[in-house]
């Protein structure tokens, strides 16, 4: 297999996550005003309760599939038999997500007036099974995904603004969202069989790919929970209005931290195939620059966010939303604990095989989240569901940070770290001088919003190239070749 720049995917997906942060600009600030705040918390619980049985059908094969498929993408034989077993896994674990899902159904009856969304959403389980995105992960094919991604966000823009026009018009705004979902599954089979032969198959040995995929899902499943908790939670012990209030800043939340760790996410599989191949000195050569590299994107970012939060939330969603800036606010800090979290856990952890360490961590982390969102959101409503989530993904650092110490503890406090490190709290300072000045100036959020992103890239940019810092001369030089 022809081996594909890393510079180049992270610039694919890059645009892609900003694509994913474009779309909802252009799409939610309408759909927050249609549907109303009440419409938006059916939609957004409905939602975090089909997450569940997507990830149930998932059962963890993604990650295991990246991990053990990256070293055999080279064999197309060998990967067939693989991606055919990894197929028919999942078929398994998506026929006992469905059986699941009515039986809690028809059990709970407080889910009646959410049915016919959930049952919209629950499409999406089948669909993601058949979507096999793990294989596009381990071949690099960044390109396709962010073509495909485009072309199903156009088509779902034009549903959205041709159908959804009134405040009850929630059911036909989730099945928009499911059909842009649906689509894309749909063509990533039929595109599979340019990498591999998938075909359904039951006679082989489950236990050595079940063991490590259930640990795995057992991972998932309880960072699922303190994701997803927060909202359900919210929705039992208070009500509609309180999280529509919260989803809009667990929604910006959300597209803001895939943008931050793209980067990260195209260098996965490398790390991935180099630790499998027992290529310890490249694979450590990569983590450190990909450390560095999420130092020098992620504290800007939250800085940032938090600057603008209001801003952000009157452009995005409306002044009926205006009680969400705290809650976002908050959540802002998640972002840095998260980010560094995912790091230790998809590439350290994962790619070593000590799946059993993160799933000790998540239920740990799980368990805190869900017994402080009992007692915090009682008394401070949605600003306690973004404390817990700060709180959760802290632990998850630490105790994952435990875990992976002996991997990359040399890495993790050296000069060029600390250097890094510098830079980036020098820059952050420089990004809150500036949103704050403009803040005090400028009358017009839009206007304001605009100068402190652009001021802020100019002042970060000039106090890298002041520092003379090699990660940021290395990011312009990828971009100019990618522009040529």
């Amino acid at each position: 297999m022809k081996k594909k720049s890393l510079g180049v995917n992270a610039i694919l997906n890059s645009l892609q996550t900003l694509l994913n942060l474009i779309f909802p600009l252009i799409t939610f600030p309408y759909v927050s005003r249609v549907l109303s705040v009440d419409g938006m918390g059916k939609y957004n619980f409905s939602n975090s309760v089909i997450s569940y049985f997507i990830l149930l059908a998932g059962l963890g094969i993604s990650r295991y599939a990246v991990r053990e498929g990256a070293r055999l993408r080279d064999d197309r034989v060998e990967f067939s038999k693989f991606a055919s077993r990894i197929f028919s896994i999942n078929l398994c674990s998506t026929i006992v997500s469905y059986l699941l899902l009515f039986v809690v159904i028809f059990t709970f009856n407080n889910l009646e007036i959410y049915v016919n969304a959930i049952l919209i959403f629950s499409i999406q389980i089948f669909f993601t099974t058949l979507g096999v995105d793990w294989l596009y992960t381990i071949y690099e094919e960044y390109a396709y995904i962010t073509l495909r991604n485009i072309l199903f966000k156009i088509t779902s823009i034009i549903l959205l603004f041709l159908f959804v026009k009134h405040s009850n018009d929630y059911l036909k705004y989730a099945a928009i969202t499911t059909f842009a979902s649906v689509g894309s599954y749909a063509l990533n089979f039929i595109h599979a069989k340019k990498f591999c032969d998938i075909k359904i198959t039951w006679k082989f040995n489950w236990k050595p790919y079940i063991i490590p995929i259930l640990t795995i899902f057992g991972t998932m499943l309880a960072v699922t929970i303190y994701v997803n908790s927060d909202i359900i939670i919210l929705g039992f012990l208070k009500n509609d209005y309180t999280v529509g209030i919260y989803s809009i800043s667990a929604k910006i939340y959300g597209m803001v931290g895939p943008m931050i760790s793209a980067t990260m996410a195209v260098t996965i599989p490398r790390l991935a195939m180099l630790m499998g191949k027992k290529r310890y000195k490249e694979y450590k050569r990569l983590f450190k620059r990909l450390l560095q590299s999420m130092i020098i994107i992620v504290i800007p970012s939250v800085i940032g966010l938090m600057l603008t939060s209001r801003n952000v939330i009157l452009i995005i969603a409306g002044k009926n939303y205006l009680q969400s800036t705290s809650s976002l606010r908050i959540l802002s800090l998640a972002l840095f604990f998260g980010t560094m979290n995912t790091i230790l856990v998809e590439c350290v952890l994962i790619p070593s095989k000590r799946e059993k360490a993160t799933l000790i961590t998540a239920i740990v982390a799980a368990v805190i989240n869900v017994a402080l969102n009992f007692v915090l959101i009682p008394i401070l409503s949605e600003n306690g569901a973004a404390v817990t989530t700060v709180v959760a993904e802290l632990s998850s650092m630490l105790i994952n940070f435990r875990f992976s110490k002996d991997i990359i503890g040399k890495d993790l406090f050296n000069k060029e770290f600390l250097k890094n490190g510098l830079c980036a709290i020098f820059g952050g300072i420089g990004i809150a001088l500036v949103c704050l000045l403009i803040g005090n100036t400028v009358s017009s959020n839009v206007t304001q919003l605009i100068l402190s992103v652009i001021f802020s890239i100019a002042i970060y940019s000039l106090i890298l190239w002041i520092f003379r810092n090699e990660l940021f001369f290395d990011i312009v030089n990828k971009i100019k070749l990618f522009i040529k």
